[in-house]
């Protein structure tokens, strides 16, 4: 089978993850198309355009595994394969199959470029893709259509991990060849990952250990925000049910947390901060950076940013938040300060990050009561 490529599957980095060597490659053009945009994505749609031509890529030779991956890659967005006519330099036209869209897939006005996708969004789609086809075996279409935004996110967050500068003032300064992975098996779970590897590290005096078994929960990069009324001095913190907690055994499972919510790929901390604090409580807020952190390195990939969110809070004592479409059962709590430390202190308020905002507001509590009078002034 001839298939002929025309968006992000031209990229050689994701079509040698999705693929392998793809069989023999060669340019080619399908006259009456063309490739644009596609409504909320940053992938292309290819749509009949009488004055049209689209460029792409011809597949040839391909064995029956590569088929299989490239079909579940196009599968898990939905599109169908339908036989055209391609032509090749120098005029000759071959027979190909190619995927279009579904039907509620629309084209955004304009051109698609593969450039810019290349430039934006190429190096982080080509690592989820090899995270997918790193599984054995490999999930169903169906399941990969749900999972995919989180192989996503995965991989921006690797993305944005890899250019950390963080200071070693007091630690190690890392060098090349002081740690080394291996031993890497296909991870496990459905929506979380879990990652076995081995690992093998210099010593602080000097000399190397390993290969050790190790084994950590591949998390997501998320947004944490405390929203706070600094006049009033009343956070909003949200109830709801956590696996972590149930599965330890508490009896009960039901947390009071800040609003909190995964960056999804090609976002940023602040527009995900944002976006989640009106999904969950309603709320339009000025971020206030307080600290970005792991919460267990030990264990995890997890990754946080953690924000007071400055706002005007409603004068309520409770109110129902979150998103229907996302099946979140969430209850807002409008606490006083001195009211949220107190729980703390009798270990009602349980969440990491929670205990961290709400002690940085009692540290800083006067300098934001003095900054809002000020500004009222």
């Amino acid at each position: 089978m001839n298939i002929f490529v025309y968006g992000t599957l031209r990229d050689e980095a994701l079509r040698m993850a999705v693929a392998g060597t793809a069989g023999d490659v060669a340019p080619a053009a399908l006259t009456g198309y063309s490739v644009r945009p596609a409504v909320g994505d940053v992938a292309p749609m290819i749509a009949p355009d009488a004055n049209g031509q689209a460029q792409g890529l011809l597949l040839r030779n391909l064995t029956a595994e590569q088929i299989s991956r490239l079909t579940l890659f196009e599968d898990a967005y939905g599109y169908t394969l339908t036989g055209v006519s391609v032509t090749l330099p120098g005029g000759r036209t071959e027979a190909a199959q190619m995927w279009l869209p579904p039907a509620r897939v629309q084209a955004a006005p304009g051109a698609w470029s593969l450039d810019h996708w290349q430039d934006n969004y190429g190096a982080v789609t080509a690592q989820a893709a090899r995270a997918v086809f790193a599984q054995d075996p490999l999930p169903a279409a169906a399941d990969l259509r749900w999972q995919w935004p989180m192989y996503l996110k995965r991989a921006w967050a690797q993305a944005q991990a890899a250019g950390t500068d963080r200071p070693a003032a007091v630690r190690h300064g890392a060098q090349a060849g002081d740690v080394a992975v291996s031993g890497r098996v296909p991870p496990v779970g459905r929506f979380f990952k879990m990652q076995g590897f081995e690992v093998s590290h210099r010593r602080f005096d000097g000399s190397y250990q390993g290969p050790l078994p190790r084994e950590v929960l591949v998390g997501i990069d998320a947004a944490i925000v405390l929203p706070y009324d600094a006049r009033r001095e009343r956070i909003v913190l949200v109830e709801q049910l956590r696996m972590g907690p149930l599965e330890r055994g508490e009896p009960n499972s039901w947390m009071l947390e800040p609003v909190a919510g995964m960056i999804d790929a090609f976002e940023t901390p602040e527009q995900a901060a944002l976006r989640e604090t009106q999904e969950e409580a309603g709320l339009d807020v000025t971020l206030r950076h307080v600290t970005s952190c792991y919460p267990s390195p030990g264990n995890a990939t997890d990754y946080f940013y953690c924000y007071i969110g400055l706002c005007d809070l409603p004068d309520v004592n409770r109110y129902a938040g979150g998103l229907e479409t996302e099946q979140e059962d969430l209850r807002l709590h409008v606490l006083s300060l001195d009211d949220a430390l107190a729980h703390v202190q009798s270990g009602e308020i349980a969440a990491g990050p929670c205990v961290t905002l709400i002690y940085w507001l009692a540290l800083n509590r006067d300098a934001l009561r003095l900054e809002f009078a000020t500004a009222d002034a």
